[in-house]
């Protein structure tokens, strides 16, 4: 496990010198900021005074007063509380945004333009700007005006109709895939414009929805279905197309075989001494697999139940045979391979002490994306944002403060 450095809040990233205002909460929104954070670029979250960001109360579980999920995605962010309701507090975000390279926002659409904080008025007054919008079904078409989550996009896109056990019924993954993956795509969309604005100069708008990401995002499964006009059948832990690539049940344990190609599957059979599988005619190729897929599954779990799974999965990788545990969360962060990737780090937070958290999967050679600094409290760092970046004194703040348009968090008397 990993610490911060030293040099905790001075970021080495490939986007250090960019600056993003942060106008999302929940997911979807929050982890492309704090992706664009991981990578370098000071990310300055705006919360409603009072209230916050929506998973600040999505608990248990809760580290002190601070919930998990808010802690899961709002590293590497400065802590703003604005009232974008009032006339002094939008102006505030406006000053914020007459210098940024980048806004996010993930509010239901119309939203911000009701706010004065559109793209068609903040291109009037930054024209590079780039704005990212984050919503659950785009900002056109019969469905804008929907609110969505993460759960009705995994519905409607088709996810959960491929996803559970073949005699189940549609299921929804063990987290919120649309989130993460549609925060995902508007970081790759922004980057993007980044490169066409450093080019000509120009900022633009981009898009992101929950339902576009997630059926751009089920790949074979549209095909299945553009192909044959049938529904890719759900198959549970074994991937629908390629056999052997499942779930199997050692002496002790489930585990995970992959045997995606012939030469695998030839290796797999080796091993599980069951070279007799190699020819039989029901079996040689991958389609030859998934049209007798039962009777392939119930030879492999007879052979599989005469070992442990550590001792399998020892036997397949030596045999180039891609196998492992389905390992529980304990499990993962005692890993010597998470750990020797710096998955599990420990950062400052300014009301709980030292903390633990998951680190960054992105890796770069020269310019390191690191966790810098753990996620903010509601309005930490109002005061120094206002004085050093918007140009207010002290009394400006304090009436501010005293007028519930910002909130500044204070560390309570010990």
């Amino acid at each position: 496990m990993t610490s911060a450095k030293a040099d905790t809040g001075v970021p080495h990233g490939p986007l250090t010198g960019l600056r993003v205002i942060d106008f999302t909460r929940v997911l979807a929104g929050p982890y492309c900021t704090m992706l664009l954070g991981d990578m370098g670029a000071e990310v300055i979250k705006i919360e409603q005074p009072g209230v916050g960001d929506d998973t600040r109360a999505w608990g248990p579980p809760y580290l002190g007063t601070e919930s998990g999920y808010f802690l899961a995605v709002n590293r590497n962010k400065r802590g703003i509380a604005l009232d974008l309701r009032e006339t002094r507090g939008r102006d505030i975000a406006l000053s914020l945004v007459r210098d940024a390279d980048i806004v996010v926002e993930n509010f239901r659409v119309g939203v911000m333009e009701r706010l004065g904080l559109g793209y068609e008025q903040l291109r009037e007054l930054n024209p590079g700007i780039i704005y990212a919008s984050i919503s659950g079904f785009g900002r056109s078409g019969p469905y804008a005006d929907r609110p969505g989550y993460d759960l009705i996009a995994e519905a409607m896109s088709g996810f959960m109709s491929v996803t559970g056990e073949p005699e189940g019924v549609g299921m929804r993954a063990g987290v919120a895939v649309g989130d993460v993956t549609t925060g995902m795509m508007a970081t790759i969309a922004i980057l993007a414009a980044l490169q066409h604005r450093n080019v000509t100069g120009e900022g633009q708008l981009v898009e992101a929805s929950l339902l576009d990401t997630l059926v751009g995002w089920l790949i074979n499964a549209n095909m299945y279905y553009l192909i044959t006009g049938r529904n890719q059948p759900r198959s549970g832990n074994a991937h629908a197309l390629v056999v052997p690539y499942q779930a199997f049940q050692a002496r002790d344990l489930p585990m995970i075989i992959t045997a995606g190609n012939d030469k695998l599957f030839a290796g797999l059979c080796r091993v599980v001494g069951r070279p007799d599988l190699i020819d039989d005619p029901r079996f040689r190729s991958n389609a030859d697999r998934s049209a007798n897929r039962a009777a392939l599954v119930e030879q492999l779990e007879a052979a599989l139940k005469e070992r442990d799974a550590e001792e399998w999965t020892e036997l397949l990788l030596h045999e180039g045979v891609p196998a492992g545990p389905i390992n529980t969360m304990a499990e993962v962060f005692s890993n010597p391979q998470v750990l020797a990737r710096n998955m599990l780090v420990e950062v400052d937070h300014a009301s709980l002490g030292r903390i633990k958290i998951p680190g960054v999967p992105m890796k770069f050679s020269a310019t390191p994306a690191e966790a810098r600094d753990a996620p903010p409290l509601r309005g930490e760092d109002t005061r120094t944002v206002l004085r050093d970046i918007v140009g207010l004194d002290d009394a400006a703040i304090d009436e501010l403060l005293a007028a519930g348009v910002v909130e500044q968090w204070t560390k309570p008397d010990s």
